[in-house]
């Protein structure tokens, strides 16, 4: 089962890890990153820009408003991400409570689904599956 772990951080979270050393921050991240790795189980993340460079598109009108960001009634921001595959939901649990975060931040941890969760005579779901594997032949052949 793949699960995704999103890093969602406070504003006070922000501001405290200002006064914190950035290489041991830098250094936690990548020792638990390396876990994962050596684990087996990571199969991605990434950490995001600050929301400064971000934008939002609204849906509540049309056609859709795209917002630059900060956003001022945000009150916590998607800072990263990590894709894991693991057997559980528990074991998902157990990665996420070893993530080196401080007070402020929470990590919010959803299943990903799969095509086997949708119904499979759906023409959708069946193009999805045939994109999917195109994606797995050209990353492939890149990898070679």
């Amino acid at each position: 089962m793949k699960y995704m772990l999103i890093m969602r951080d406070s504003q006070e979270a922000i501001e405290a890890s200002k006064d914190l050393d950035f290489n041991e921050i830098i250094a936690a991240m990548g020792a638990y990153n390396e876990s994962l790795m050596k684990a087996g189980v990571l199969i991605g993340g990434e950490g995001l820009a600050g929301v400064e460079e971000g934008f939002v598109v609204d849906f509540d009108s049309t056609p859709p408003v795209v917002t630059d960001g900060p956003y001022a009634e945000a009150k916590e921001l998607f800072n990263g991400f990590w894709m894991i595959e693991v057997s559980s939901k528990e074991e998902a649990a157990e990665w996420a409570k070893r993530c080196p975060l401080g007070p402020g931040s929470k990590l919010e941890v959803r299943r990903v689904n799969e095509l086997e969760d949708f119904p499979q005579d759906n023409e959708w779901i069946q193009k999805e599956a045939g994109w999917r594997e195109e994606l797995e032949k050209k990353a492939a052949g890149s990898n070679g």
